[in-house]
């Protein structure tokens, strides 16, 4: 009865002086939304993990919207290790140091086997085409997705793509005197880069090369591919926390998420169509999905192989890239680590044998200290893609529910003070003095990425090959930092500012000499 007569008296009021009821209304209504959700969001909080405090609605989104990962590892020093935050109204638990690390993603690897869905990726942007392996929540499909990348990057597979290696790092050299003018200007190497890693995935995935920065195909797929990246950024699309977002008719990011998974769509059909004909007539070469294809007794489905290429081409154009291009930038700052280089590499080959022998599966310690200490002290992923527990979990005493979102802070576990007493400073020994410590930047536990061998062969191959035929100077004064040189602090992939270098040719004659017998014979190359 009471609730009767206030609403008769509301209603009256609003017939009165409609003006000010509405002014109240504009007033209580969004301020009862927040009381609301505010109460929900201290709800569903883990009972028992400290961590900040946040605003209501976006909870911490606003404190880590750049350099996310950075900011996660100051508030460490104040939380511990591990602590839970707030992103709109999910609770998260953010891991950031090795040991902690170790432990809930040691010791949990089936609890912690899927990832959790985002609005934006997942049902956006991958609606048609799918998901990477990496990206995907744990089901049956992603056990035969793993089954079957696991058995094209096993140890066995990867020296069979040695010949692979061998052409596409000799095209990279090729392409850095060529374009580089022989030292005599300066080159972005990043085309070049690009080039590298595209063309190794496609060969693997399809059996054909991208022989040239010229071809159309090539721009397309690494602007989309680049774009695609942002989307799966933990922290820069709002509305996959804040759902109110959603709603706004002018969601410029849904937009352009549809247009990239679109253009995603043209190049990938394409590319599957294409080896569909070549199949047909007799006429592909070995790679991973003709081998499916032609498998009898695989049971994957076009859909999962698209998601085995999906994985193998970001992949590429992720970590290998994005790492390579930190890398030449501190190169180019540091000759002393290149002439440590140039000096162990010549311990082993000839200073007149610029082009090292593909087979040397990493004989070079420095060379390999070398490519281990770029990817601890660029940890190019620094927020490894987050998992979502599929059962309980225990830490501490604290029992962290299914369903909880977990992120593996890698950067923080890379540079972490217990297990470096200088994780500041970038030094490649440290890999020869303690050649057993851990390094995150590929994941930990069950969904740890499948194809780091093959990147690190890879890696390693470009790295020696490079340093033995070319000096790099600097050209741009660029900040390369792993910090504060990050040209875009709210991306998924920490990426440096464009800048040129100079590749002078440490022994000019030997180098091409090297290469002059060097023809790469591909049709998309003109």
């Amino acid at each position: 009865m009471a609730i009767g007569n206030l609403l008769s008296a509301f209603q009256a009021a609003i017939l009165e002086k409609p003006t000010a009821s509405l002014l109240v209304l504009t007033i209580l209504i969004p301020l009862a939304y927040v009381l609301t959700n505010e109460w929900a969001r201290r709800g569903v909080r883990v009972p028992g993990l400290s961590g900040p405090s946040g605003f209501p609605v976006i909870g911490n989104l606003w404190q880590i919207r750049v350099n996310a990962a950075e900011k996660y590892r100051d508030w460490s020093r104040v939380y511990g290790g591990v602590y839970q935050i707030q992103l709109g109204n999910i609770p998260i638990v953010v891991v950031n140091t090795a040991a902690a690390a170790k432990t809930l993603f040691g010791q949990n690897a089936q609890a912690l086997s899927s990832r959790p869905e985002f609005y934006t990726f997942h049902k956006v942007l991958s609606d048609t085409a799918g998901t990477t392996i990496g990206t995907s929540p744990y089901s049956e499909s992603l056990k035969r997705r793993r089954k079957g990348a696991a058995s094209a990057l096993n140890r066995p597979s990867v020296q069979t793509y040695i010949p692979h290696l061998d052409l596409e790092s000799k095209d990279f050299i090729v392409e850095l005197l060529e374009y580089g003018k022989e030292g005599t200007v300066g080159v972005d190497p990043m085309p070049m880069i690009q080039r590298l890693s595209l063309s190794l995935a496609l060969t693997l995935n399809w059996g054909i090369r991208m022989g040239s920065q010229n071809n159309a195909l090539f721009h397309e797929i690494t602007h989309v591919e680049e774009e695609v990246s942002r989307f799966r950024s933990t922290t820069g699309n709002l509305q996959d926390y804040i759902p109110l977002l959603r709603l706004n008719p002018f969601n410029f990011g849904s937009k352009k998420a549809r247009e990239m998974r679109d253009r995603r769509d043209v190049y990938l059909s394409k590319l599957n169509r294409d080896l569909d004909d070549r199949i047909a007539k007799g006429t592909h070469k070995p790679c991973i999905q003709a081998n499916v294809i032609l498998d009898k007794e695989t049971k994957l489905s076009s859909e999962e192989l698209t998601s085995i290429s999906l994985t193998m081409l970001s992949g590429g154009l992720d970590t290998i890239t994005t790492l390579l291009q930190w890398s030449i930038i501190l190169l180019a700052n540091r000759p002393d680590i290149q002439e440590n280089a140039w000096q162990e590499i010549a311990t082993l080959f000839p200073k007149d044998q610029p082009l090292c022998d593909a087979l040397d599966d990493q004989k070079c310690a420095y060379i390999v200290a070398l490519v281990r200490e770029c990817l601890r002290y660029y940890t190019v992923l620094r927020l490894a893609l987050p998992r979502a527990s599929i059962k309980d979990i225990v830490y501490e005493q604290v029992v962290i529910p299914k369903g909880t979102l977990f992120f593996l802070n890698a950067w923080a576990c890379n540079m972490d003070s217990a297990v470096w007493t200088d994780p500041e400073v970038f030094r490649p020994e440290r890999w020869l003095e303690q050649p057993d410590a851990p390094i995150f930047t590929y994941g930990l536990g069950y969904r740890m990425c499948a194809g780091s061998l093959l990147a690190n062969r890879e890696l390693y191959l470009v790295f020696i090959r490079m340093l033995n035929s070319f000096e790099i100077k600097k050209c741009d004064d660029v900040d390369w930092h792993p910090v504060n040189g990050n040209s875009d602090p709210t991306s998924l992939v920490a990426m440096p500012n464009r800048y040129q270098a100079i590749f002078v040719p440490r022994n000019l004659p030997a180098l091409k000499k090297s290469i002059s017998g060097f023809q790469i014979v591909d049709e998309d190359k003109d």
